[in-house]
């Protein structure tokens, strides 16, 4: 392989290179051969880097391709936020007003007039224009994920949500988010979390309280994904990556006898609970609530042990 001389080059591209600047060092066979044996990484048309590139490498590389700076939007501008739901790898980007051709790596959009900020020194569509824009492309599960996760990391509030959904009227899918909007929650901890309480109110279980804390006999604390305090019941999403080590499910274990010490019974939620038997799901919390609150005598046992408080 050849002994590429960049030094001059990095400096100006941030570690990127045009194919020009590499064929003054090799021949185009050389640069084929980097490529194959992984050593050099094409970004995109004419623009390579020596190292695995993320997603802001290849924004980079379309600066460089465009000659101006490039706009990330919808799930590339949620990534940078870090409140992209959907592991968005395609990239995003608005219309720099010179042609750029879609392909399965790259999705051009016209959005004039959408507001911008700033983030990890890149432009990109503002947080809660993104989330709505995202939302309105989504089934209504995923969508309420993403405006979860957006208020969960204090991207945006609700109220600025609210703006952009009027600013927004008229637009495909507007309607579904609307009506989602009120049901956002920002302590909402997970995309599948946010997936199971949209079961509970497409199915009329009681409203639960979010990530509720517990604290056990022992003085410990514990939190839930959902209570329902009156009834002393409390319902958890079981992540199958959660389960992957012995650690996780040793404290899931604990976690479970410790609140059954306190009197609190735990319903297990799994994937294919919510996207499987949603119904099924319900109906079986419902059962456990109804029981629960004509039978309160596990109240009385529990007593002062089961100190609780919302979080």
């Amino acid at each position: 392989m050849p002994q590429v001389n960049v030094e001059c080059a990095l400096p100006d591209y941030g570690g990127l290179l045009t194919t020009a600047q590499l064929l003054s060092t090799m021949t185009r066979k050389e640069l084929a051969g980097l490529v194959k044996a992984g050593k050099l990484f094409r970004l995109c048309r004419g623009v390579y880097s020596f190292s695995a590139p993320d997603a802001l490498d290849r924004l980079s590389a379309l600066d460089l391709l465009a000659r101006e700076p490039i706009v990330a939007c919808m799930g590339t501008a949620a990534a940078l936020y870090g409140f992209d739901t959907e592991n968005t790898s395609r990239l995003h980007i608005l219309d720099p007003g010179v042609r750029m051709r879609p392909s399965t790596n790259l999705m051009v959009h016209q959005r004039i007039g959408a507001p911008l900020r700033r983030v990890d020194g890149r432009l990109a569509t503002a947080p809660a224009w993104t989330a709505i824009e995202v939302a309105r492309t989504l089934r209504r599960p995923r969508a309420l994920a993403t405006l979860d996760a957006a208020m969960h990391i204090g991207a945006c509030t609700k109220g600025e949500l609210d703006a952009v959904i009027r600013e927004q009227k008229g637009r495909r899918g507007i309607v579904r988010v609307r009506e989602l909007i009120g049901h956002a929650d920002g302590r909402a901890e997970s995309p599948m979390e946010s997936e199971a309480r949209l079961v509970f109110i497409d199915n009329q279980v009681p409203t639960p309280e979010l990530q509720y804390t517990i604290v056990d006999h022992y003085g410990d604390t514990w939190r839930a994904d959902f209570a329902w305090p009156d009834a002393m019941v409390v319902a958890e999403y079981d992540s199958l990556e959660w389960h992957l080590g012995r650690n996780a499910l040793v404290h899931d274990r604990l976690k479970t006898a410790r609140l059954q010490e306190c009197g609190w019974l735990t319903v297990p939620i799994t994937v294919d609970d919510v996207r499987g038997d949603p119904v099924g799901l319900s109906d079986r919390v419902k059962h456990h609530l109804a029981n629960r609150r004509e039978s309160p005598r596990h109240a009385v046992r529990a007593g002062a042990f089961a100190s609780v408080r919302a979080y």
